[in-house]
């Protein structure tokens, strides 16, 4: 009798320990599907990069018939935790891909471009939003995206700024979308705009969203210009902890002037945790500490979990809902695109 009241006991303990797990494993088994599906994708297109191919997928299920009920039912929840989560962990391991010393070796008059670039488009790009009338965090998340290194950076804004997700799969499709457009048409301009290898590549590392998107489209350049291609985006997605930061700061002031500060062990801190993992990572990645497998295999892991995520926030996209504002992102789209690429392209030609 002993054993029976104990073994009833237990179990209420361990029923109640199950549900998170049940509710977020749906999700995340169809993220990893998502995964190696984009894999297979790559393989069979390598233009195509990854990320890329799994935020299309993500919207795709969101809209087949078959899974439809399931992305917006019981896999929700993990779909959700992916998004933001599993972001947050790439987004940390995105910085084993930085180097300072690599930074520095760009030179002052590099770093300076860059500098202005990314001033320039993220103002622009967040005036024109609002202009537009676009709704909730939108300009200011296609603004960081557009400017700093596409829908990782997104990511990174909208856990400071609390969007909505509607918001955030808004702007990663059409993020995703432009940068996808890039890799096919920026390699058809090189000669035009008269860029030599080096030239194209700093132009592509200073406009293209995405780190593989840059990757794809600068590598139809050569050796030399994805080299310099990789160096300037890495300098780009060194800004994305500040503009975090930055960020962090104007929500709390905003909250502050509203009077909805959120209570003391709610306030979004200044430098939130997965930023603070970047900046470590950037850290331990200059010491030189760790060796070339561990650098490897933490790149890989990092490009899993971003697919993971990307394909969790593309599967909340819902098209109906962009149609209504279609016109009106489509445009904000278009003018920073061609904003960006224009400002790194003077930039590019002042620089060498």
């Amino acid at each position: 009798m002993a054993l029976t009241l104990r073994d009833r006991a237990v179990r209420p303990t361990r029923t109640r320990a199950l549900p998170p797990l049940g509710g977020n494993a749906p999700g995340l088994l169809l993220a990893a599907l998502g995964v190696t599906a984009a894999i297979a994708v790559h393989q069979a297109v390598p233009a195509v990069p990854k990320l890329t191919a799994a935020v299309l997928l993500g919207v795709a299920a969101a809209h087949l018939p078959g899974l439809r009920p399931v992305v917006r039912g019981i896999a929700r929840p993990g779909l959700s935790t992916a998004g933001k989560r599993l972001m947050r962990l790439g987004i940390v391991l995105l910085g084993l891909k930085l180097s300072l010393d690599d930074v520095l070796g760009l030179g002052w008059a590099t770093v300076a471009m860059v500098l202005a670039v990314v001033a320039a488009t993220f103002a622009g790009t967040l005036w024109l939003g609002r202009r537009l009338g676009l709704p909730g965090d939108q300009p200011l998340l296609v603004a960081t995206g557009y400017s700093i290194c596409g829908a990782s950076a997104i990511g990174a804004v909208s856990q400071a700024a609390g969007s909505e997700e509607e918001d955030i799969a808004a702007s990663v499709a059409l993020v995703t979308l432009c940068g996808t457009l890039a890799i096919a048409v920026l390699p058809l301009l090189q000669h035009p705009l008269g860029l030599d290898p080096d030239g194209f590549g700093r132009w592509v590392g200073a406009s293209v969203h995405d780190v593989g998107q840059v990757v794809a489209t600068a590598q139809s350049g050569g050796a030399g210009a994805l080299r310099e291609a990789v160096l300037v985006k890495l300098m780009r997605v060194v800004l994305l902890a500040p503009l975090v930061a930055g960020v962090a700061v104007a929500v709390r002031r905003s909250h502050r002037r509203a009077g909805t500060a959120p209570a003391a062990g709610k306030r979004p801190p200044l430098v939130p945790l997965f930023v603070a993992g970047f900046l470590a990572m950037i850290a331990l990645r200059t010491t030189g500490v760790l060796p070339e497998r561990a650098l490897t295999l933490a790149g890989d892991a990092q490009e899993l979990l971003l697919a993971a995520a990307l394909f969790g926030l593309g599967s909340a996209v819902h098209l109906p809902t962009m149609v209504r504002t279609g016109g009106r992102i489509a445009l904000l789209g278009l003018g920073s695109w061609v904003m960006v690429a224009g400002v790194s392209y003077v930039g590019v030609l002042a620089t060498t």
